[in-house]
């Protein structure tokens, strides 16, 4: 029963989450790529909707820090991995290349395929070959150990 809730409110959630990406306009790729021209047509934007994205973390971490477990699992799934490894750092640059090159990160690449619309459609196909690539890769060269 518990997973049933936990899937439930997981899809809510989601449901939210690219709500708020649809309102805010950050599943527009002209919005990340205009907030990342600093020099030319510069659009604040995404920075307010990350503020209120942090104010909101805030609140609710506050809310729930001294908690011993979440409401839907048994304990806390926290990463313990905190060194930085040359695979971590190489794929956050990769990524932060990708999001400014096509104005896309995973979240509203995801929600944007509910437009129908090829260029998210074609950004989730190639994320999906190239976390394929990646896996295929680590197995060979165990990159990401």
């Amino acid at each position: 029963m518990v997973k049933v809730k936990t899937s439930v409110v997981s899809l809510i959630v989601g449901f939210l989450f690219a709500l708020g990406l649809g309102l805010s306009g950050m599943t527009q790729p002209a919005k990340v790529v205009g907030f990342l021209d600093l020099f030319g047509n510069w659009d604040p934007s995404l920075m307010f909707v990350m503020i209120g994205a942090i104010g909101v973390h805030a609140v609710t971490y506050w809310m729930t820090r001294h908690r011993t477990s979440p409401l839907l699992a048994e304990k806390w799934h926290v990463p313990t991995k905190r060194d930085l490894t040359p695979a971590l750092m190489i794929g956050a640059l990769m990524f932060g290349v990708g999001w400014g090159l096509a104005g896309y990160c995973p979240g509203p690449a995801v929600t944007s395929l509910a437009s129908f619309e090829a260029r998210p459609a074609i950004f989730v196909v190639s994320m999906l070959v190239g976390m394929f690539l990646f896996r295929m890769l680590d197995k060979k060269l165990q990159l990401n150990r």
